[in-house]
């Protein structure tokens, strides 16, 4: 089998699925079908010894990096996008990274949010598309539709057979009428948005067909930076970069473009429906996840995100509600697609839970808000082994850590203390502190803050082993 170089697009913020995705913690990176995270499982998709090169944007490094490693991904390289400007300049990026060490690496560029459970027929089929990838062609792969989705692209195959089909066009989200057509037609399939090409072709398709996206994209990994265990692509430079689909930019306009059917089960979990299609439903075709009851209900999901937290449901049809912590979310499920209309509304409004979730994830581990009020808020913060946090001090807030699983390792001015479980102790307002966790479990620590002011912004560093500003 030819030598792949996996890409992996993980980017987007998956907001169909809100409430439980949201922008600083995606679908991507959450557990929601099969093992592990959906970014999980496409990065072991070929297996533990193949190494993926990860495009990801700066809020997530830390969160993909920690995810690779939970499974043993841990050669992976990861580029980091200064600001998302769609699949083109990602995958561009990708490829003036890998080029000049191996033009002719074959690669194949997959987004991070699709569930294929068949991972062996899926590897089959990359083998075979390797195997008969022709001089300067670019391979995409397409899906055998099963319903009138309005939801993907369509891919329309010309005359000819073979492994490896003709496409004659591609035809962006259509409408039902549209949809139903083509899955009648039965010649067209949907577009998964994975690709295939040799790194070097894809340059010369780059100067032929998007000349200053390759310039301006090249620009910025020739001037990128290491940060740690990232590459950092240049900021300066990225801010020229055009922002448009791999789809626009090079499917609809270079020449040898083929395409390769996958008759395993395939699902880009865009949307609730799309969850909803995954999960076994009961006799009524009602679905329910966690702590979730109905009577008398058809055709409805129910999804309770936490086990403390119960969703009941009565006498209700077609309907979908998430429960989350701090939103629910209840729709029709016939309105799937329009939970993104309802997440720019509550943008608009200035809503905090359009965007962020009570946990909030760090390089050291998360944190979560339990209760909040005028003049003070508490938190549970879990330090992973080996975490800390940085040397900080606040300028209008007092902390009070109580210890309540593991061991920590507290700097507090020139003292440095070991705090067993129940222990606890108070860190005043200016005062420079540290929290460390260097036993091998896991700590988790109760705070309590108190004071005028508790935003995240209110953080004064002076030494940080994650290099934060």
């Amino acid at each position: 089998m030819p030598t792949i170089t996996p890409v992996i697009l993980c980017g987007g913020s998956g907001e169909r699925l809100w409430p439980l995705s949201r922008k600083n913690y995606p679908k991507q990176f959450i557990n929601l079908i099969g093992e592990g995270s959906l970014f999980q499982q496409v990065a072991t998709r070929f297996g533990g010894s193949i190494a993926p090169l990860v495009v990801t944007g700066n809020d997530y490094r830390f969160i993909a990096r920690q995810q690779l490693h939970e499974v043993g991904v841990d050669m992976a390289e990861v580029i980091i996008e200064p600001e998302g400007r769609n699949t083109a300049p990602a995958i561009l990026a990708a490829v003036c990274h890998l080029a000049p060490r191996d033009p002719n690496a074959i690669m194949i560029v997959m987004p991070s949010d699709h569930h294929i459970p068949d991972t062996g027929a899926f590897a089959a089929m990359v083998e075979t598309a390797a195997t008969h990838l022709g001089d300067g062609q670019i391979i995409c792969f397409g899906i055998t539709p099963d319903r009138p989705e309005t939801g993907y692209g369509y891919i329309m195959l010309g005359d000819g057979g073979g492994a490896i089909m003709p496409v004659a066009a591609f035809t962006e989200k259509p409408d039902t009428e549209t949809a139903q057509f083509f899955l009648e037609d039965g010649g067209y399939l949907w577009n998964s948005g994975i690709f295939m090409f040799r790194a070097g072709e894809l340059l010369d398709h780059a100067a032929d067909l998007q000349p200053e996206m390759l310039r301006v994209v090249r620009n910025a990994v020739e001037n990128s930076a290491m940060d740690l265990d990232f590459l950092r692509l240049d900021p300066t430079a990225w801010s020229e970069v055009p922002s448009e689909s791999f789809d626009y930019a090079f499917m609809e306009k270079a020449p040898l473009i083929g395409c390769m059917a996958f008759s395993g089960a395939w699902s880009d979990i865009g949307d609730w429906q799309a969850v909803a299609r995954e999960q076994e439903a009961d006799d009524a075709g009602n679905i329910l996840h966690g702590a979730a009851h109905e009577i008398d209900s058809k055709n409805t999901l129910l999804w309770a995100a936490k086990d403390n937290q119960v969703l009941t449901g009565i006498g209700l049809n077609n309907i979908m509600a998430v429960a989350m912590g701090d939103a629910v979310m209840v729709a029709d499920r016939a309105r799937a697609q329009d939970v993104k209309t309802m997440l720019a509304k509550l943008k608009e409004g200035g809503v905090y839970q359009a965007g962020s979730l009570e946990r909030e994830s760090r390089p050291w581990g998360w944190f979560e808000t339990i209760a909040k009020g005028e003049h003070f808020q508490a938190k549970i913060l879990h330090v992973d082994a080996g975490g800390r946090l940085s040397l900080q001090s606040h300028r209008h807030r007092s902390e009070h850590w109580v210890v309540v699983k593991g061991v920590a390792t507290v700097v507090r001015g020139d003292q440095e203390l070991v705090l067993q479980m129940n222990e606890s102790i108070y860190i005043n307002v200016g005062d420079k502190h540290q929290l460390r966790n260097e036993g091998e479990g896991d700590l988790e620590i109760i705070e309590v803050q108190t004071g005028s002011y508790f935003g995240e912004d209110d953080i004064l560093r002076y030494e940080d082993l994650y290099l934060r500003e």
